[in-house]
């Protein structure tokens, strides 16, 4: 056998049995939490009798929850009723202590061969976490919350990706599986400086220098002038070129992401634009009025979330998008946002602007055999040997590889 492919596959058949001391959430095993309710919701009538609550907690609750908040599962909702495929499950575990909300972790189920717990709205969304009150065990309540889930809506396997470092959720994950690479997840507080001037002075003299000759560069090529969109319906177009523009540079590389693999992906971010408890900030720079990079995001608890940028490859040999940053973040100091967030993976740019950086890791949790094999054959094995693989093919013959199957790994 080719020692390449040898390679690959001897891990895969020398997998062990299912282990008497595996990781994994035993409902009968729930922590006891003092005073503690426990409640699942599965529709959206039940979601939005939670709603009031849910942001009330929402006030108290510190870190990046964005995508743990009542309008990020409004949105949801509101995507799979409009698509109305059958198969949308959610399971949202809601904790009271003393009769009062104090945690809420939004999952949902994914059917087929094998049951999944997965974040709600998991192929979208950027960051897990346990959305709770600061003062609460979390542990305690992680185990809790996961067993009654489990029980609602049985499964093979909890699947959660891209929790980070600096969150909640963490806490109650010693005993899970960590699959796939860390990955970094920059971020800025901008608490850390008393104005937008103290902070740029902050970044090294040769790199405000080279930014400076830049933009003065780019200048030479026509007028710049950076705008901030306002409207839904000027958010909603900068959203749609940014979706597209992303979505082509993709497959020119011959690479795809788990949410472009889904084909509603476009549709569920044009409905972003003025959807209800959602507040998307689109930024443009422009030369003669057309837009050499251009980003998009949410605005949440104090903290700007960078969900998707795009910029004209083919207009100048200078880095807009770098430059562009300058204005964002001057953007943002004026309209008081506490914390920037650059999201995963870390790259040079990044890091011109951040200091801060969260670890990520995606974990997961076998409830049967059949969850402990997936995890143990596929999340650690098979999967980063192949995505290995493929992203080391040409571009061309990867482009072709990925369109035959549809997909991404």
């Amino acid at each position: 056998m080719n020692t390449a492919v040898t390679a690959f596959v001897q891990p895969l058949a020398t997998a062990a049995a299912w282990p008497d001391d595996r990781p994994q959430v035993r409902p009968a095993a729930v922590a006891s939490i003092a005073g503690q309710g426990l409640s699942v919701i599965r529709t959206a009538a039940q979601f939005e009798a939670l709603a009031p609550e849910w942001l009330a907690l929402e006030t108290e609750a510190d870190g990046a929850q964005f995508f743990q908040s009542a309008g990020w599962a409004r949105a949801i909702f509101a995507f799979e009723a409009a698509r109305d495929t059958g198969r949308f499950d959610p399971i949202i575990v809601a904790l009271r202590q003393n009769g009062r909300l104090r945690a809420v972790l939004p999952l949902e189920r994914l059917g087929g061969a094998l049951r999944i717990l997965v974040p709600l709205g998991d192929g979208f969304a950027q960051f897990t976490d346990l959305l709770c009150a600061p003062d609460l065990d979390t542990k305690a309540a992680v185990d809790a919350m996961l067993a009654a889930a489990i029980k609602a809506a049985p499964c093979d396997l909890v699947s959660l990706h891209k929790v980070r470092s600096d969150g909640h959720l963490v806490a109650g994950l010693s005993g899970a599986v960590q699959t796939g690479e860390a990955l970094g997840a920059p971020f800025e507080r901008l608490t850390d400086w008393a104005d937008f001037e103290g902070y740029f002075a902050s970044i090294r003299p040769k790199t405000r220098k080279n930014m400076r000759s830049g933009r003065n560069r780019l200048e030479r090529e026509g007028p710049l002038e950076h705008r901030i969109a306002l409207g839904d319906a000027a958010i909603g177009a900068v959203v749609a070129r940014i979706v597209a523009g992303r979505a082509n540079r993709l497959k020119e590389q011959g690479l795809t992401s788990r949410a472009f693999a889904d084909r509603d992906f476009a549709g569920f971010c044009a409905g972003l634009a003025g959807a209800a408890g959602i507040e998307v900030m689109a930024l443009s720079l422009c030369r003669d009025g057309e837009p050499l990079s251009e980003q998009w995001g949410f605005v949440h608890g104090g903290r700007y979330y960078i969900f998707m940028t795009s910029r004209d490859f083919g207009s100048s040999e200078e880095s807009p998008g770098k430059l562009q940053m300058k204005d964002v973040m001057q953007a943002s100091f004026a309209r008081g946002i506490r914390t920037v967030d650059f999201m995963t993976p870390i790259m040079p740019y990044k890091q011109t602007w951040c200091r801060q950086l969260a670890q990520v890791r995606d974990y997961a949790i076998p409830v049967t055999p059949k969850g402990w094999l997936r995890i143990n054959l596929w999340d650690r094995r098979a999967r980063p040997r192949l995505k290995r693989v493929v992203n080391g093919l040409p571009k061309p013959l990867r482009t072709a590889l990925l369109r035959l199957v549809g997909k991404t790994v």
